[in-house]
């Protein structure tokens, strides 16, 4: 087997490791590429502080001395004393069709983690539930979107013949966006309202979203690690800075919803208009005018993508997702959407996705974090 491992040291090898699934997925038509941007400082020590708490590798695969794989492998330190762990992750892994090169790149990423006294990896997965998650494993006929990973059948297939197997899986839903709210939601969005506990915040100016950035993501963080949302890390005041920073740009104000009570958000939902087909025309770069096809997708699209969404636990089971619901719905149907994408759903959270199905939505993809014990 000749396969050469080497791991990223310059900032040629960090460009060839971030460049490389553009080439691997060339003529994918439902691949979509990142933004750039974005990846650069993702991947760079310097400006992602997820690496001063997390011990990581990024590792670039040559087979007969061409570029051929790329992984990255994570210990996310704060996770693991969290929760009382000691779990590797492998994330970003990409190759050409060659069994080989997946096998090189996940057992040096395995090894790697044995010598840091890992007993445990999952992936694909990132620094935080934030990152793409999760192989696609149906559904491959409909366009990737935003922060979700696009692969090939066939890579499935090669991770589980290394002895991995299925640690969690998430459904995305596909709902059809009505013509009219239905009954039953317009009766508890009725009966919530005339309470008149709750109020709900709508947006149509990013600037007065600004104040509300560090509130919502931290009650992400208080509903998120006190549900134990799967692979969830709590974030520091400078990381919800940086996460907004990166979804600012594409966030589209009046698919922000906020509930208040009194004047403490207590539950939230954000969606952006799918935008992917730009970012394709784009090549993942938004200058000199790739922002520019990016707004043009953004405006003629038909689906709106689901990204986030949480409910202070005290407060849930009281219409409060009714209450976002419908607001959602209306400002889809007014924005002319036809269809929502629900964004992952984990296969244990049953209430949410009895919900979604109750609303007439059809699983249209399924993804797969897996898991090997070490």
């Amino acid at each position: 087997m000749d396969i050469q491992l080497k791991r990223v040291n310059s900032w040629e090898d960090l460009k060839k490791f971030i460049y490389l699934p553009a080439k691997i997925h060339a003529g994918h038509s439902n691949w979509v590429p990142p933004i750039y941007r974005d990846e650069w400082k993702y991947f760079n020590p310097q400006k992602n502080k997820a690496f001063s708490y997390s011990d990581t590798l990024r590792v670039l695969a040559y087979k007969q001395n061409k570029l051929r794989g790329r992984i990255m492998g994570i210990i996310n330190n704060r996770y693991n004393s969290l929760k009382n762990e000691k779990t590797a992750r492998f994330g970003y892994l990409e190759t050409f069709k060659d069994e080989e090169v997946v096998r090189a790149l996940l057992n040096h990423v395995e090894e790697w983690a044995k010598d840091k006294g890992m007993t445990k990896i999952i992936g694909p997965y990132g620094f935080t539930d934030q990152d793409p998650e999760g192989f696609l494993t149906e559904g491959f006929e409909n366009r990737a979107t935003v922060a979700t990973y696009y692969n090939y059948e066939w890579m499935p297939r090669f991770v589980e013949k290394q002895g991995y197997t299925k640690d969690a899986d998430y459904y995305v839903y596909k709902l059809r966006v009505p013509e009219v709210i239905p009954e039953f939601y317009q009766r508890i969005y009725q009966r919530v309202q005339r309470k008149g506990q709750f109020e709900v915040l709508e947006f149509s100016k990013k600037r007065d979203l600004k104040p509300w950035i560090v509130p919502v993501l931290s009650l992400m963080n208080e509903c998120y690690t006190r549900s134990n949302i799967y692979g969830y890390t709590p974030l520091d005041k400078k990381e919800m800075h940086d996460l907004a920073k990166k979804y600012l740009p594409i966030l589209d104000p009046p698919f922000i919803k906020l509930v208040n009570k009194g004047n403490e958000p207590v539950a939230f939902i954000i969606g952006i208009p799918d935008m992917t087909q730009g970012i394709q025309k784009a090549k993942g770069h938004l200058f000199p005018l790739g922002f520019l096809h990016i707004l043009k997708a953004a405006k003629r699209t038909k689906q709106l993508d689901l990204l986030l969404g949480a409910i202070k636990e005290e407060y849930r089971g009281k219409g409060l997702d009714v209450l976002m619901g419908v607001k959602m719905l209306a400002s889809a149907q007014k924005a002319g959407m036809e269809v929502i994408d629900t964004h992952h759903e984990m296969e244990s959270n049953t209430k949410v996705r009895a919900e979604m199905e109750k609303m007439g939505g059809q699983v249209y993809k399924r993804f797969r974090v897996y898991q090997k014990q070490l």
